[in-house]
């Protein structure tokens, strides 16, 4: 897996995204909305072909873990990628929203 990519946290306010950018304009993004104060919800993942089988997905919702752990917030992952993330990983069930 390259290890070698920046996320970028892009807050826009209610909405936000993680984003790895690519060459010629090429971006990786997992998208998310704020629902009060505690909570954000997953509601998009996308890898361009560009970026296909670097584990670029896993590790933006991997990033959004950390962050919300961190900021002791919940995550509701509507992004069918992002639930499949979350089954995956038990070791997550602090931050999934109940």
């Amino acid at each position: 897996m390259n290890d070698n990519f920046q996320i970028e946290f892009e807050d826009n306010g209610h909405k936000g995204r993680y984003v790895v950018r690519g060459t010629e304009g090429v971006e990786a993004e997992m998208t998310f909305t704020r629902s009060g104060d505690s909570r954000i919800i997953i509601d998009h993942t996308g890898v361009p072909d560009a970026f296909r089988g670097q584990g670029i997905g896993a590790k933006l919702v991997t990033r959004a873990v950390e962050d919300a752990r961190a900021a002791g917030k919940t995550i509701l992952p509507l992004c069918p990628f992002a639930a499949a993330q979350f089954r995956r990983h038990p070791e997550w069930a602090d931050v999934l929203a109940k």
